[in-house]
């Protein structure tokens, strides 16, 4: 195995999820602040799954969102 090639392909990964992950949050959030879902003060439990196909890994990652 290419210890680099594997370290960058997993840079690569989580920076596209990272980015993706960022995006998808914010357009959810300000959309439900335009629609009133939410008032700007909440605090929001949001979860991440890592599945690996083929690898038996199944890894969840809680956290927590702070609009204020």
């Amino acid at each position: 195995m290419d210890e680099e090639r594997f370290n960058i392909s997993i840079r690569k990964l989580l920076k596209q999820f990272g980015v993706t992950a960022q995006r998808e949050i914010e357009k959810a959030v300000y959309a439900a602040l335009e629609s009133g879902a939410l008032t700007g003060r909440e605090v929001l439990n949001a979860r991440a799954t890592l599945v690996i196909e083929g690898l038996p890994t199944d890894v969840v990652v809680d956290g927590r969102i702070e609009l204020a």
